[in-house]
This record gives structure tokens, C-alpha cells and sequence, in this order.
């Protein structure tokens, strides 16, 4: 099936107005811009891959760029998905060499062995970072060597990186509780649960005290009564759900702030109860969309895989170049059963 013009706007991370600037040559957007719509165009078929356009005749480097991206393992769908777009895109992209390096577990001082390796070796890295002391210094080390660093999905405050590539993650868990105090309705009261992937990842203790700070304001009768990590493993999830479910026969609502959306459900399922607790989570996948689609989950935030896997690409070969960095974040979307997005 043809590519459509909403389909070249997800992809970009842009509105249909802009593609439709872009493509028709018309004023009001910028060049940086212009470039991401056309590549994102061509590569979706949309646009011949001989049309003419910003992205036509970029020069390629006669020594390609290392660059190296250290990701968790595991079952988290969206790491996967973001790993497969550093690829897919990297590989289109002569003028760099990228290696991708998946770490199992949440040991920080393992993390910060990995980068320490990278020293001599790289002239940029993407990493998806627990926010720890050793981790920190591994950054600040690299750092000190030139080599240029973009922090993905989870931030690391105060070390020498380019940029952060991600959704705002605090917005995101106020987003969540707006969402559960909405389906709640009328008596937006009851015992709600949390589930984290690991809270040594700053993204997710953002996401924690935006959910918490949004009930706090609104004075509603919603009551936190369990927050449990559960590694992003699904299997995991599923063991922490069930127990949560046993101990709290009355519990209103879960927001799952990682991964492990499958595991949680099951634990739903099996008691009967999939469509007696609001289920709120992270990131359209395609073991997330069957449990939009017959109810289990309310609603999913998304970000977007293959925007910030451009971006990662674009701002870390900017950097080691010494251009001017042109950043387009990704956007928060909420997603539900009725605007399921097709890929």
C-alpha cells in the first residue's frame, strides 16, 4: 500500500501542514526541517528517489564517523524498536560507523565499564543511562577525550552532554495521572498502583513525581498504595501485578511507567478484571495494540522510536562535525483504541 501523506508527517515527527509546505515548495519552515520531511518522504516512497530537494547531494566523508550506542537488553519492546531504527538509519548514512552494544541488567558500574571501554575508540555515544556516580563520571571521562555524548530516553543532569533525546518525562507522568483521574470519572477516587522499570533511571522517577504532583494539585480522592520495579521484564511484571491484584481486591488503577504492559495484563486477565482497573502505560508497540484494541489497556503514551533515533544520529554527527545543532524533540502523544496509528 502507497504511503499517504499522514504517514510521511508520523514518520517525520512533523505536522501533515509542514510536509505539505515542504513538498510544494512553499515558504515557512526550516531547512533542517525541509531535509528530514524529504529523506523521510523517499525512504516511505512517497517521493521518487531521484526527486530533486534538500536532502539531494550531501556530501559523504571520506573516513566515516564511529559512533556507538550502549542499550539495555531484555524484553523492553520500544529499546528493541529504538535499536532497529539506529540501525535501519545508520545504514543509509555512509558518512558514519555505528556500533550498538546491549547491556543486560541494571548494574551501574557495569554501564560505566562499557563507556570506560569506549575511550580511544569513538567519537560520539548514545547511551539510554542510569543516573549514578560512576555512570556520571563515566560521561564526564569521555567527555574530557572530545568524545561528544547524547543522553536517550532518560536524562543524566549535570555531565557534559550535547543534548538530551527524548519526551519530557515528568509531562508524561502528570499526563498519566490527568488520564486516570479522567477515566475514573465522576468519583476520581479509589487505590491506584505503580509499576517502574528501575527507578535508577531518571526518566522513570520523573515520571513517578509528575503522576504524583498531578494528584496532589487536583485534590482528588486517588490514593497511591504500592509503587514496585520490576526491571522492565515482562515476566516480572506479571509477578508483580498478580501480587498487587491479591493484595488489593479493590484496587481502581494501574500506570505502568516502563515496560512489561504484556505481563500486566495477563495478571488482569486471569482475574477478571481487565476492564474493572484503568490500565494506563508507555509506547505503542505491537504487543500494545491488541490490548488497546479489546479494552485491557485505556491508554498508551508514545514516543517515537525512529524520531529519536534520527535525531541521536543527526545531533552526534553535528557535534563531532563542530555544525550549529538543530534539534526536533520528539512529540507526546497519547494514543487510544480509536486512533491506534498503523505502523
Amino acid at each position: 500500500m502507497r504511503s499517504t501523506l499522514i504517514d510521511v508527517a508520523r514518520e517525520a515527527g512533523v505536522s501533515p501542514a509542514t510536509v505539505d509546505r515542504v513538498l510544494n515548495n512553499r515558504s515557512g519552515v526550516r531547512s533542517r526541517t525541509r531535509e528530514i520531511v524529504v529523506e523521510t518522504a523517499r525512504r516511505l516512497g512517497y517521493l521518487a528517489a531521484s526527486a530533486d530537494g534538500p536532502a539531494a547531494g550531501r556530501p559523504v566523508d571520506e573516513e566515516a564517523i564511529r559512533l556507538d550506542f550502549v542499550l539495555p537488553a531484555g524484553t523492553n519492546t520500544f529499546i528493541k524498536m529504538l535499536h532497529r531504527q539506529i540501525e535501519l538509519q545508520a545504514a543509509s548514512r555512509p558518512e558514519v560507523d555505528v556500533r550498538i552494544w546491549s547491556l543486560e541488567g541494571f548494574n551501574p558500574d557495569r554501564l560505566a565499564g562499557v563507556l570506560q571501554d569506549l575511550h580511544g575508540r569513538t567519537r560520539g555515544v548514545g547511551v539510554i543511562a542510569l543516573d549514578h556516580p560512576t555512570v556520571r563520571e563515566a560521561i564526564r571521562s569521555l567527555s574530557a577525550e572530545n568524545v561528544k555524548v547524547v543522553t536517550l530516553a532518560s536524562d543524566i543532569l549535570h555531565v557534559p552532554r550535547v543534548a538530551y533525546i527524548g519526551i519530557d518525562n515528568r509531562a508524561a507522568g502528570r499526563l498519566a495521572g490527568y488520564l486516570v483521574g479522567r477515566f475514573m470519572g465522576a468519583s476520581r477516587s479509589g487505590k491506584v498502583a505503580l509499576l517502574a522499570g528501575s527507578l535508577s533511571y531518571r526518566g522513570h522517577e520523573e515520571r513517578e513525581m509528575g503522576f504524583r504532583h498531578i494528584l496532589a494539585e487536583e485534590g482528588s480522592g486517588l490514593e497511591i498504595v504500592e509503587l514496585r520495579e520490576m526491571g522492565d521484564d515482562r515476566e516480572r511484571a506479571y509477578s508483580e501485578a498478580a501480587a498487587l491484584l491479591d493484595r488489593h481486591a479493590d484496587l481502581a488503577a494501574i500506570y505502568n511507567i516502563g515496560a512489561g504492559n504484556t505481563g500486566i495484563a495477563r495478571a488482569l486477565k486471569e482475574r477478571g478484571r481487565e476492564h474493572a482497573v484503568v490500565f494506563i502505560g508507555h509506547e505503542v508497540t505491537k504487543e500494545t495494540k491488541p490490548l488497546l484494541l479489546d479494552g485491557t489497556l485505556d491508554a498508551v503514551i508514545d514516543q517515537n522510536p525512529r524520531v529519536e533515533a534520527r535525531e541521536a544520529l543527526n545531533l552526534l554527527t553535528q557535534a563531532v562535525k563542530g555544525l550549529a545543532l538543530d534539534y526536533h524533540p520528539p512529540r507526546l502523544q497519547v494514543v487510544f483504541r480509536e486512533n491506534i496509528p498503523e505502523s
